[in-house]
């Protein structure tokens, strides 16, 4: 390394001559030849720093720049059967889709989990390092500078080179030093402007992790609450199947006590009205389950929304027309693939800082201050001291070390590549599952209503054929353990529709939009996270 700078008056004395090399011994009358040196410098001086700040800022960019990356792409969604009730039609994305439900309650505690949610400001706080982490990075774009500031009590050898007290060591002097120090690297090669680029990438990976935590606790919440609702209205169903057990076994004591029923009769009614209470606690542990998770959703304690959701609810449904966007529209929506993207690009920028290494490092560097030995000369015009120059840096050898950096910057961009197009291709086909699932779910509802009106007329005919006589009580049993099944069955492809609705919301990306808006990084204001937006369109603190 090469380092040149300038030197500069000590304490008010003059400058040295006669010495080795240029450095001239202490105490000598200053010369001419130094005085025109100077001259010189500061004619030269604005010029050169001119030149070399210019140089910096025009200067060439090494490695490839990033392209965004051309997705696989689809001509249009899987549509549901035009019998379907509800229709998935490529129309804008509804960035409010929770909304769609027209559920007043699931509106609120999205909300609140917008709030509250634990995984959600642990994503902020990550987010906050990726930003201050940029911060840290792009500092290297400017000038550093740093006050100095020193006091010593010092005697030299006589015997030295240099004793500047002029006694030859005989006595101790003071020495006070104070100034201002800078140092520039000058960005000539680009090499810390694709640092910069990558930072700016990672803080896009950052960003995008928040939006895709955000739109799983969007879609936990919805999926858990419509869980919930589905299991309160399948211990409905059951409590109404157990008036009408106990119903039966109430008819068939009568009968028995009327001598035209018999034992038999009784026990098979008893055991069906303890079949089917024998469901409700499962169901109970189910919906207490359920609210604890809708309830760390929160960031609340277990069963602190016990009191507020345990009243039974109807099952939120879907409505006529789901609009699901356009496929073009899927790589600006999913932040997994806007995750994905960033990850690329940042791996591009990182080629670009391994091939900066290879170049040499320039740094202009210089001091300005003053230097005395008696603190009543501290400050005076003649004690002061300065130095300014360029150094550089070039890498001869290094064991491969370089090479090898690159060689493993090169292969981790392939990686991100490839990353990234089984990123796109899993979306849709994630998609395409969540269609088919969203259309089969209404295909099942639809036969299994029908399903249970047959079992209700059936159930109604055999308990009146069997009050004549026509048929055994176990008939009225098996329709009545039919019509259960049929009816739970059909309360979960219900609940099942709703589901589907979501996992296809989620799958298409949707949600964040509205709640942490797609903007980019303020150039100018690294390490300040932006607050998201409410679903009210109020502000909601990244953290509490």
């Amino acid at each position: 390394m090469i380092h040149i700078e300038s030197t500069g008056l000590i304490a008010g004395k003059p400058a040295p001559t006669g010495s080795v090399g240029g450095a001239q011994q202490f105490g000598q009358p200053a010369q001419s030849l130094w005085e025109l040196a100077c001259q010189r410098w500061g004619q030269w001086q604005p010029l050169i720093f001119s030149a070399l700040v210019t140089a910096s800022l025009t200067a060439c960019t090494v490695g490839p720049d990033f392209q965004k990356p051309q997705a696989t792409q689809i001509a249009d969604w899987a549509k549901p059967a035009k019998s379907a009730p509800s229709q998935a039609v490529s129309e804008p994305l509804n960035e409010r889709w929770w909304e769609v439900f027209h559920d007043a309650q699931l509106s609120v505690l999205t909300q609140r989990a917008v709030q509250s949610n634990l995984d959600l400001q642990l994503a902020s706080s990550r987010l906050q390092q990726s930003r201050a982490a940029r911060q840290v990075i792009t500092a290297d774009r400017y000038p550093n500078t740093a006050a100095t500031g020193s006091y010593a009590r010092e005697r030299n050898s006589g015997k030295g080179l240099n004793d500047p007290s002029g006694h030859n060591g005989d006595s101790a002097f003071n020495l006070w030093d104070a100034g201002f120090s800078a140092s520039w690297e000058l960005d000539f090669w680009g090499r810390v402007r694709r640092e910069t680029e990558a930072a700016d990438a990672n803080l896009e990976v950052a960003e995008n992790d928040r939006r895709g935590v955000l739109l799983a606790v969007l879609a936990d919440t919805a999926q858990n609450y419509i869980q919930l609702r589905g299991v309160q209205n399948t211990r409905a169903v059951t409590e109404q199947n157990l008036d009408v057990a106990r119903h039966s076994l109430k008819l068939s004591q009568l009968r028995l006590a009327d001598g035209v029923a018999t034992d038999l009769d009784v026990a098979e009614a008893a055991a069906q009205v303890a079949a089917i209470e024998s469901r409700l606690p499962a169901l109970e542990q189910r919906q207490s389950q359920l609210i604890n998770a809708i309830s760390l959703l929160m960031g609340e304690p277990p069963q602190a929304l016990a009191k507020e959701l345990s009243t039974d609810a109807a099952v939120p449904q879907s409505p006529l027309q789901v609009a699901i966007g356009l496929p073009s529209q899927l790589a600006e929506r999913r932040p997994d693939i806007r995750q994905a993207e960033a990850r690329l690009h940042a791996a591009t920028a990182y080629i670009g800082v391994a091939k900066g290494d290879f170049y040499p490092r320039i740094t202009l560097s210089g001091n300005l201050g003053s230097q005395a030995m008696q603190l009543s000369d501290f400050g005076s015009w003649s004690s002061r001291a300065f130095g300014i120059g360029p150094q550089f840096s070039l890498p001869l050898f290094d064991g491969g070390r370089l090479r090898g950096m690159l060689q493993l910057r090169e292969a981790q961009q392939q990686e991100a590549a490839v990353a990234y197009q089984q990123t796109v291709l899993r979306a849709w086909h994630e998609i395409d599952d969540q269609l088919t699932a969203y259309n089969a779910s209404q295909r099942r509802r639809d036969s299994l209503a029908e399903a249970v009106r047959q079992n209700q007329i059936a159930l109604r005919t055999a308990q009146q054929q069997y009050v004549e006589g026509v048929v055994d009580f176990v008939n009225v049993l098996t329709v009545q353990s039919a019509l259960l099944a049929t009816q739970e069955q059909w309360v979960e492809s219900s609940t099942g529709v709703s589901l589907a609705m979501v996992g296809l919301y989620k799958a298409l990306g949707g949600g964040w939009e509205s709640v942490y808006p797609a903007a980019k990084v303020a150039a100018g204001l690294p390490g300040v996270v932006k607050a998201p937006t409410d679903i009210d369109g109020s502000a909601v603190a990244d953290l509490k």
